[in-house]
C-alpha cells in the first residue's frame, strides 16, 4: 500500500524527470496493491503530471489494484481536469466524507498527544478542542498545535483554561451559551466570507484592497495578505484554489505557504498572535 498527496506525487515526478529516474518513479507507484491519493483536484493545470497520473491509474486498474482518491469536489465538478481522468474518477464509487463526530475527534486528539509525548495538566483540555473544532481533522490538529505552542511560549499548563483562551481568539465560539441563556437567543451569525475577511484585514492593517491583492512583497503588505489567506482558510469553506483566485489569481501553493507562515508566526510571536486573534474575533462576532 502507498499513500501520497497530489503535491508530493507532482514533486516526485518532477524530480524523477530532472534526474532521469522516471522508471524508478513509475515502479514505485505502479507496483502498489493499494494507492491512496489525497487532493486530486490539484492535478489541474499540470499537463505532464496529469498524463503520468492517467497512465498510473490505468496500470493499477488493469492490474486489479485498489485506488482511493480524495477531492474537495465531486468528479463531475473538477472541470479543470482532462475529461479522460474525470471519467475514470466518476466510474468508481463516489462517497461523501461526513464531518467526524465528537468521539472520533477526541480519539484523534488523544492519539496525537500520545504520539507526540504531550503532557496534559488536564485531559479535559482535549474535550474543549473537540467541542470547538468540528469541521475537519486538519483544523482539529492545528488547534491542538496552537494550544501546545502557546503552552511552550508561556509555560502555562495545558488545561481547559488555556485551551479556551487560545481557541476563543482563533476559533471564536459566538454561540456558546452563558448560564441561563435560552438557546433561542444565541447568535446565528453566518460564517464570514472571503470578501468580509479581506475588508476587515485591510481596515485592521490600514491598507487598501488593491494593496492586499497586489504583487507587492513588502512586509507591510505581505503579512496582512498572509493573515487574510490564513483566516479565509480557517473560517470559510472555500478551497485553496478558490482562495488563491480571490487574492489576485494566486495558486493554491501560495495560499498553503501563507497559512504555514502565519501559523509559525503566531506560534512564536505573541504580538502576531494577538493581532490575528483580535481580527478573528471581530470577524466572528461583528455583523457583516
Amino acid at each position: 500500500m502507498r499513500y501520497t498527496t497530489t503535491e508530493r506525487f507532482t514533486g516526485d515526478f518532477v524530480a524523477a524527470l530532472r534526474t532521469g529516474r522516471v522508471d524508478d518513479f513509475k515502479g514505485r507507484f505502479r507496483r502498489a496493491d493499494i494507492l491512496l491519493v489525497d487532493d486530486v483536484q490539484f492535478l489541474a493545470s499540470k499537463a505532464r503530471t496529469e498524463e503520468e497520473f492517467f497512465h498510473t491509474f490505468n496500470a493499477l486498474h488493469d492490474a486489479g489494484a485498489q485506488l482511493v482518491l480524495t477531492s474537495d469536489s465531486l468528479p463531475r465538478d473538477l472541470e479543470s481536469l482532462e475529461d479522460r481522468l474525470r471519467e475514470r474518477f466518476e466510474a468508481g464509487l463516489v462517497c461523501e466524507i461526513a464531518r467526524p463526530d465528537h468521539g472520533i475527534r477526541l480519539a484523534v486528539l488523544r492519539k496525537r498527544v500520545q504520539h507526540d509525548g504531550i503532557e496534559l495538566a488536564d485531559p479535559a483540555a482535549l474535550t474543549v478542542i473537540a467541542d470547538r473544532i468540528t469541521d475537519n481533522i486538519r483544523a482539529l490538529e492545528g488547534a491542538l498545535i496552537r494550544v501546545v505552542a502557546y503552552h511552550s511560549l508561556t509555560g502555562r499548563p495545558i488545561d481547559t483554561a488555556l485551551a479556551h483562551e487560545v481557541l476563543d481568539g482563533l476559533y471564536p465560539e459566538s454561540r456558546r451559551p452563558t448560564p441561563g441563556t435560552p438557546s433561542a437567543l444565541l447568535s446565528n451569525r453566518p460564517a464570514p466570507t472571503v470578501d468580509d475577511i479581506q475588508r476587515a484585514t485591510c481596515e485592521a492593517f490600514g491598507i487598501t484592497l488593491d494593496d492586499l491583492l497586489s504583487t507587492s512583497r513588502t512586509a507591510t503588505i505581505a503579512w496582512p495578505r498572509q493573515v487574510a489567506m490564513y483566516l479565509a482558510r480557517e473560517h470559510t469553506s472555500e478551497s485553496l484554489p478558490s482562495i488563491g483566485r480571490a487574492f489576485g489569481g494566486r495558486n493554491h501553493t501560495t495560499v498553503m505557504h501563507a497559512c504555514k507562515r502565519t501559523t509559525e508566526r503566531i506560534a512564536a510571536d505573541p504580538e502576531a498572535y494577538d493581532t490575528v486573534r483580535a481580527l478573528a474575533a471581530r470577524l466572528c462576532t461583528s455583523p457583516s
